[in-house]
């Protein structure tokens, strides 16, 4: 609703697609793919084959495959043109009309130019970029450490903690994104630190919320059910871990987060781990 209301203020017309109205609209010159991760190879196949170009929200990983959205879209529909947005937004803030600014990669940067400009308002401003993996990395693995600095918060911790967290769990992420062939650029910008800062700080995010719960005795599911919303990162842990653990990229908060939402570990325990590793060089 939120990317649609942006859509509409940039002075295009805008068709809504749901579960409810499950007919696509024809002659679409684009579609603006906002749903969550695990469900995104669902809805792309019902959107019929044709010229539009898919814009993806989603922030996070298949968990079946390890896939990327990008990845996803290029095995259903691969002669489509794909985009991904990502960057600090909360939808409220958004719908609010507040100052908001973001990141959108396409195949090349002049794609991703044009769509910036059609979709860009005095109020979302968009940044285009050609480095679709790094701004997918940086939507899915932010997530993950959302959930890492809630728990931080509900163990009451401190915010001395908490900023040692997303100092090191932004390490993790530029350490992964640069495995993957992503820029070394793209983590320290909006999809990546920027996003990052955003929902490691706030409890209008669901990731940090659903940490928040979890690091203050609440059960798994209980914690889940109490989310308003999708958690993302709590899907995208687990296979985030994995293909670290296959691209030996070391990810030691990452894991320590699947660790807890798959029930291997508790809370407690990983901290103790994390706080246990041995002393090394900040930039080793």
């Amino acid at each position: 609703m939120a990317l649609g209301l942006v859509a509409k203020k940039a002075g295009n017309e805008v068709l809504y697609w749901s579960r409810q109205n499950p007919v696509f609209p024809p002659l679409t010159n684009v579609f603006i793919l906002a749903v969550p991760a695990q469900h995104m190879r669902e809805v792309l196949g019902k959107i019929p084959a044709g010229d539009a170009p898919l814009i993806s929200a989603a922030k996070g990983i298949e968990r079946a495959t390890g896939k990327l959205m990008s990845a996803v879209a290029a095995e259903i529909h691969p002669q489509t043109e794909y985009c991904a947005l990502s960057g600090p937004s909360f939808a409220g803030d958004v719908i609010a009309g507040l100052p908001t600014a973001v990141a959108l990669a396409g195949p090349t940067l002049q794609k991703a130019r044009v769509w910036a400009e059609a979709l860009s308002t005095p109020h979302f401003r968009i940044y285009p970029t050609d480095d679709v993996k790094g701004v997918e990395i940086g939507g899915a693995m932010k997530n993950v450490l959302a959930i890492a600095c809630g728990i931080c918060e509900g163990h009451g911790l401190g915010e001395s903690a908490r900023a040692s967290l997303v100092t090191r769990g932004f390490a993790e992420l530029s350490r992964y994104a640069k495995s993957q062939g992503a820029s070394s650029e793209t983590p320290m910008g909006l999809s990546g630190f920027g996003d990052l800062m955003l929902t490691c700080s706030s409890a209008k995010s669901r990731n940090y919320s659903f940490g928040l719960n979890i690091g203050r005795g609440m059960a798994l599911p209980e914690a889940l059910a109490a989310s308003i919303g999708v958690v993302e990162g709590a899907y995208t842990a687990g296979i985030a871990a994995k293909l670290a653990m296959q691209s030996k990229v070391e990810m030691p908060i990452i894991t320590a987060v699947a660790n807890i939402v798959e029930g291997r570990s508790q809370p407690r325990d990983e901290i103790t781990r994390l706080l246990a590793r041995p002393i090394r060089a900040e930039f080793e």
